[in-house]
């Protein structure tokens, strides 16, 4: 959250007009041109940096304002802090045909980073490769390393991934030798803190320390990112940046994993004995450069496994610990899929690392890629994974649905491991309901995510049970509100709307009289049963207004398009009645939040049309279920549209002619209020009218059935009442049908 005065501040860069914009740039153009490097030009190119980046559109500079700040960023008199605007400038305005900005233009390695910071913004395929180029040459000479190789690091990463063809084999060599070093061999002791230069300033300043562990331990190893220390050497940070940068790297270094010429024979050789103490006893220096950074990765991450094992003396160590184990196992993952004997030398440790992690409730973020380590290789190292999948379905979204970082990993590695889940997929299957915790807590962001997703979730065992929970995922939203609220300590930060009262629903919550109901909505895995939540409906009706509930009945008629879309592709005429049948029941059963229920009913409506369209005889199948529905109607507001389109698909697929047609269709005239002597419903049809429902305008009728309506005064509605099977008689008509 910004203060009220960067606010400010940012309020009134937005608003600058153009008039005001090309001032300032003629203010800069002759403090520019006449190499004016004072306060002023610092002072006018902050404004200017501020007022470009504070809007969400670009905004355009005349070509003489970019000419000159590319000229004052390659020039070699231009102060660095005005460099440093200058790029900053530039990056905003990229992509711009007014830049024509090259690596040429350098003229000492200094700027060579902020030039390419900028070419990179630019986009370019072909600048992009001289960037990569460039980069490479200095790092390739035999300069002292300082902060230019920290500059270039990130530059070559990102050209890497947008031109991975930009760099030639020895340059790529030349980088592996490089990055290995500094993973393995950066010092161990503090860096010197500058002098000021004052009066008290002494060169007999105490000589440095050694770096120590996030314990306060002192450091007996080697260093690595999460050593901690009061000040870095250049090499540290080469050490910290190389770390950032490995796994792109490697996977540039090898896309297919079997890059190195003889994959495919040690292949043949992984597990045995002789490969694993032949790859940990070979000296790395005899190795080539790619063989040899993934040697010095391996001993990193495995370095970085047992620091994240200390207990740290600071939050912020902590929270980097978490990091950096997620990001090591990602990178054995990598090392193991590209050359097979780092396999066998990583499964114990991470087999340990994974108990570890099932007791520490802090650092569940991690169990993501340990999970994704054994998708990939518990099949050949022989090891039974499905505890890992049953622990990360199971406990991880009923304890951690409120974390919304972690939802949407989870969510990604469903969606990215979904091919080599194999035969695990029906775990992953049977936890929908757990799943879709994180759907109905955090569902503006997952939704996309969950529509992707729930073609793979959706079987013929599940489909019925799935669309019963879908329709009241925004009751599962107000349940999910009140576990957190019974559950979660009075002196933490609330997770829940703190303007939303609820004590009537937490004493229901705690009431063992509708604790079968509530475990049955937050259960962990499909049941195969469906229950009526209708007592919960009422009880949870007070927190019918907060905004995450919401949120969450907007997101539902998205995901039952795309849960109908997916159930179609496989659904046999046993499930379609099913799915029929439930719709039926479920339409006038739905949770009360405001607008929700119309939402539905649309959805309803038109996928029990398609229903129909796709099985013709359901009509009459379920003729006694929908003379019940058609009974139980109070009205237009409660399944009026859905059972319009029913009867009119009837007509149109002349089911009225099939066995026990007849009955239905009187049943059906007279349900809608017409008389007698009007034609059966496909004559004058619902979906012929615009009206509040959004209805479109009359169309042409393909199998002449419609008969012209004209309009008129309005007049009394005839009423027509059908008496249903249990002697009750329908509360109202379906008024202008």
């Amino acid at each position: 959250m910004f203060t009220a005065g960067a606010e400010n501040l940012l309020r009134q860069a937005r608003e600058i007009r153009d008039e005001e914009l090309g001032r300032l740039c003629s203010r800069i153009c002759a403090l520019l041109g006449r190499e004016d490097w004072g306060p002023d030009a610092l002072d006018a190119l902050r404004r200017l940096f501020l007022i470009v980046s504070a809007t969400k559109h670009s905004r355009r500079l005349e070509q003489p304002c970019v000419e000159l700040l590319q000229a004052a960023l390659c020039s070699p008199t231009c102060p660095e802090q005005l460099q440093l605007l200058c790029a900053a400038v530039l990056r905003e305005v990229s992509p711009s045909r007014s830049l024509s900005l090259t690596c040429d233009r350098v003229q000492n390695t200094q700027q060579l980073g902020l030039v390419a910071s900028v070419l990179l913004a630019q986009g370019d395929r072909k600048q992009v490769g001289s960037v990569g180029q460039c980069a490479l040459r200095v790092l390739e000479s035999r300069q002292p390393e300082g902060p230019v190789l920290r500059h270039l690091l990130p530059v070559v990463s990102k050209v890497t991934n947008l031109a991975p063809d930009a760099l030639h084999e020895e340059q790529t060599n030349t980088l592996n030798r490089r990055l290995g070093d500094w993973l393995r061999h950066a010092s161990v002791q503090q860096g010197v803190a500058h002098s000021s230069g004052g009066f008290f300033s002494t060169p007999r300043a105490r000589q440095p320390g050694p770096v120590t562990e996030v314990d306060g331990a002192v450091a007996t190893d080697f260093f690595t990112v999460l050593s901690t220390g009061q000040h870095f050497t250049e090499d540290q940070w080469l050490n910290v940046q190389a770390f950032s940068m490995l796994r792109a790297w490697l996977l540039h270094g090898s896309p297919g994993g079997s890059s190195t010429p003889d994959a495919d024979d040690r292949s043949e050789l992984e597990g045995s004995t002789l490969s694993v103490l032949s790859a940990a006893s070979t000296a790395s220096h005899l190795l080539p450069p790619q063989e040899r950074l993934r040697e010095k990765a391996f001993e990193y991450c495995q370095r970085l496994i047992e620091q994240s094992n200390r207990r740290a003396l600071r939050k912020a160590d902590s929270e980097l610990q978490k990091a950096c184990l997620v990001e090591a196992v990602l990178v054995l993952d990598v090392l193991c899929r590209q050359d097979p004997s780092f396999l066998y030398r990583t499964l114990s440790c991470l087999r340990a690392l994974h108990a570890r992690l099932c007791g520490d409730p802090t650092c569940v973020r991690a169990l993501l890629p340990v999970a994704q380590f054994f998708l990939h290789h518990g099949e050949a190292a022989a090891v039974d994974a499905e505890a890992v999948y049953q622990h990360l379905c199971t406990r991880i979204p009923a304890e951690h649905f409120h974390s919304p970082l972690l939802a949407l990993e989870f969510v990604q590695f469903c969606r990215a491991s979904l091919p080599l889940f194999g035969r695990h997929l029906g775990v992953l299957r049977s936890s929908f309901p757990n799943l879709f915790k994180f759907l109905a807590w955090s569902s503006p962001p997952l939704t996309a995510e969950f529509v992707a997703l729930l073609p793979s979730l959706v079987d013929a065992g599940t489909a019925v049970e799935m669309l019963d929970l879908l329709l009241d995922l925004p009751c599962l939203t107000a349940a999910l509100d009140l576990q957190l609220r019974s559950s979660q300590a009075a002196s933490e930060k609330p997770l829940w709307d703190v303007s939303i009262r609820a004590a009537s629903c937490l004493e229901a919550f705690r009431d063992p009289q509708y604790q079968a109901l509530f475990q049955h909505l937050l259960r962990a895995k499909a049941s195969g049963t469906t229950e009526r939540l209708v007592p919960l409906h009422q009880l949870l009706q007070p927190l019918a207004g907060c905004a995450r509930v919401a949120q969450c009945a907007e997101a539902v008629p998205i995901l039952l398009q795309a849960f109908f879309a997916a159930v179609t592709q496989f659904a046999d005429g046993t499930l379609t009645s099913q799915l029929a049948l439930l719709l039926l029941e479920r339409s006038d059963t739905l949770y009360e939040v405001p607008g929700y229920q119309a939402r539905v009913h649309r959805v309803l409506s038109s996928q029990f049309l398609a229903l129909c369209t796709r099985r013709p005889s359901l009509v009459v199948e379920q003729a006694k279920e929908l003379l019940e529905f058609v009974g139980s109607l109070g009205g237009p507001h409660g399944g009026g549209h859905m059972l319009t389109s029913v009867v009119h698909r009837g007509a149109d697929q002349q089911v009225f002619r099939s066995p026990g047609g007849p009955a239905l269709r009187g049943h059906a005239v007279a349900a809608f209020g017409c008389p007698p002597h009007v034609s059966p419903p496909g004559h004058h049809r619902a979906h012929d009218h615009a009206d509040q429902a959004g209805f479109p305008e009359p169309g042409p009728d393909p199998q002449g059935l419609s008969v012209p309506v004209e309009d008129a005064e309005p007049g009394p509605e005839p009423r027509c009442g059908l008496r249903t099977r249990r002697g009750r008689r329908a509360s109202r008509s379906l008024a202008g049908h």
